[in-house]
């Protein structure tokens, strides 16, 4: 009798854990940066969620650790799309009055990305997707400016939004400008 191999790839991305020593301010750094509410949390232990899903995050008070070193192997960055870039500008204007800046803002192609740097380290992407299909994306990876600049063009967060606010049609804000070569350096590895 022959076996049949049955590729089942999961559904979606359910949640992400992080451990911290620095657990009331952790917890309060998603909340502001990602608009997300408890579903649960005591000393311990915090899920927070900011749709449907119980929790997308899950944040663990463990006491006395060290802290991360950077330019080691492990998990460069999470990222999290919106739905456009309105929603992307009114939260980065939201967490940046809040005192949460990013720590890097390019334009890759495929997406416009806001990169943030949590209490501990940890490295978030807030993006916004530049083409209406995930096909064009994809064919993005494939043009002469990918090949050119596989990394992005990195741009003013404050003035994109003032752009965004004057009226500018959102796919010219999202249109990645040409920059000529460019690699990935240690900058881009460690942001």
């Amino acid at each position: 009798m022959q076996i049949m191999e049955k590729q089942t790839p999961p559904t979606k991305l359910a949640h992400f854990v992080l451990r911290t020593s620095r657990y009331r301010e952790v917890v309060d750094y998603y909340q502001t940066l990602l608009c997300a509410r408890p579903s649960f949390a005591n000393e311990v232990l915090t899920f927070l969620t900011y749709d449907e899903e119980h929790h997308r995050i899950a944040v663990l008070n463990v006491p006395a650790l060290g802290a991360q070193q950077a330019g080691v192997a492990g998990v460069h960055h999470v990222a999290f799309t919106y739905g456009s870039l309105a929603d992307l500008v009114a939260n980065y204007e939201h967490a940046k009055r809040k005192g949460i800046e990013p720590v890097w803002c390019t334009n890759h192609g495929p997406t416009t990305s806001l990169y943030y740097r949590d209490p501990d380290g940890n490295q978030l992407e807030l993006q916004v997707e530049n083409f209406d299909t995930i096909e064009e994306s994809t064919q993005f990876f494939f043009s002469p400016a990918f090949a050119e600049n596989p990394i992005g063009v990195d741009f003013d967060p404050a003035e994109l939004a003032r752009r965004f606010h004057a009226g500018e049609p959102e796919a010219e804000l999202k249109r990645r400008p040409d920059s000529g070569p460019r690699s990935l350096d240690a900058t881009v590895r460690l942001v």
